[in-house]
This record gives C-alpha cells, structure tokens and sequence, in this order.
C-alpha cells in the first residue's frame, strides 16, 4: 500500500470518518475532522504532493487517490465509513462512492465539490485567477478572506505553489472534472449528501444541483452566506447539516 501522511482525531471507536482536503490543503478542513471528533473516530489525510509530502510516480489522477484511500479503508478494515471531500476532496469521494465495490462506505458527503461536467455551469478556471480573483470567487465575504500574496512568507509561498501544481496535476486542469464520472454516480447507493455555499462562484449552485442529481438518493443543501467552503464562513450551519445527515445515514445503513 502507498504511505499515506495521515493524522487522527477523536475516540479510537465508533463510526469511522474520512475528511478529505481540497486544493488549499488539509487546513481547510481540519475545522469539519475537529469538529466530528468530539463523538468519531476521524482520519485526515495530506493528498500526496500536498505540503511538500511525496507523490509517487504513478499517482496522476483523482481516480488514483480514490484507489489509495479505498485501499486505506481495506487495510484498516474499516467499514461503515463516512467520507466527507472538500472541493477536490469531494471528487474523490465521489470517485470512492462509485468504485467501492466492497460497500465499506455507508454515507458521502460532498462540499461544493469538483470533478462533472455540466454544460450550463461549468467549473471556473481557477488557474487563471490571482489572488484577489480567488477570494472573490471563492467566498461571501472576500475582504474577510483575502490574503495580499506579498505579505506572504517565501516559505508559506513555496507550499502553496507545490500545492496547486499537485492540484493542477491531479485534475487535469482548469476544466477539473472526469467526463465519465457523472453516468457512473448513477450506481452509487449509500445516501449522500450534496452541501453548496450559496454564493461560490467556482462551481456555481447550478453545479452543485446537477451534482446532487447524478445520484439516485442525494439531498442537496444550500449554505446562505458562504463561498466554496462553507465550513469556514459559515461553521455552526454547515456543522448542523453534517451532523443530521451523519444521523440520518446511520439510521438508513443495513
């Protein structure tokens, strides 16, 4: 099995949680694992050329990292699992929804994720922002949020831009999607939760709802006043809409 930089949160048991980062980085959703914690065992992997960790030669697609953590839940012999993706994170677990053939996950939940293709909203080209661009984009309250690169450390700045080549890598580019993964969202079964910051503009509303609409039982939540994460402008909402649907999908598992 590939090494994976893993780090813990929570009780050693009950319901086992997966939290998988985005494009900016497992800080970004450290706020949702710490928050899981307080009653779940919860895994918060770095993605293989996040944070300087090393990404082997092989690993080139989201498909690739969907393969690894499914392969993380078989070797821990975890089941019942949780998986929550941020972003990027979301395309994964939704890669992992629809190619675990071991029913080992037994709810998903997706936070204004990548990774369809939807004619009339398409994904915005990330790469082409700068800075402000990006916090404009990508929250409610972009002052809040915007951070002037120049007062960046050199170091802080290297991570970063290892981190978006490793993000630029993984989703093949600005249209960050896979053409086939939307027909194969059809088969996935576990109940699955489609939550969308109501203002993003990196992948729009409409996005999220074709989203939530490529799964036979998904239920779509929309997150007043908040970008792409909602998790950070709008924590105590977002929280309330995790921990109902992590009630709700227990009850709902066989």
């Amino acid at each position: 099995m590939t090494h994976l930089t893993l780090t813990s949160y929570g009780p050693a048991a009950g319901r086992p949680v997966l939290v998988l980062h985005g494009g900016g980085g497992p800080a970004t959703v450290t706020p949702i694992a710490e928050h899981l914690a307080a009653t779940a065992p919860v895994l918060l992997p770095t993605h293989p050329g996040w944070n300087g960790t090393p990404r082997p030669d092989h690993f080139l697609r989201v498909a690739d990292l969907a393969t690894a953590y499914l392969d993380l839940l078989r070797e821990r012999d975890l089941s019942d699992v949780l998986v929550i993706g941020s972003s990027l994170g979301g395309w994964i677990a939704a890669e992992m929804s629809a190619a675990d053939t071991e029913s080992r996950i037994s709810g998903t939940v997706l936070v204004d994720a990548v990774g369809i293709e939807v004619d009339d909203a398409p994904v915005q080209d990330f790469f082409a922002l700068d800075a402000r661009g990006v916090a404009e984009h990508a929250y409610h309250d972009p002052e809040r949020f915007y951070r002037d690169p120049a007062t960046v450390p050199a170091e802080q700045r290297t991570v970063i831009q290892g981190n978006m080549a490793s993000l630029r890598l993984y989703s093949g580019g600005p249209a960050m999607s896979d053409p086939t993964l939307r027909a194969r969202l059809a088969a996935v079964t576990v109940p699955t939760l489609v939550l969308w910051g109501e203002s993003d503009r990196i992948v729009t509303p409409a996005y999220g709802r074709a989203y939530a609409a490529s799964f036979p039982q998904a239920r779509f939540e929309v997150v007043a006043e908040a970008g792409h994460l909602p998790h950070l402008e709008q924590p105590e909402h977002t929280f309330a809409l995790l921990d109902a649907f992590a009630a709700r999908s227990a009850l709902l598992r066989p």
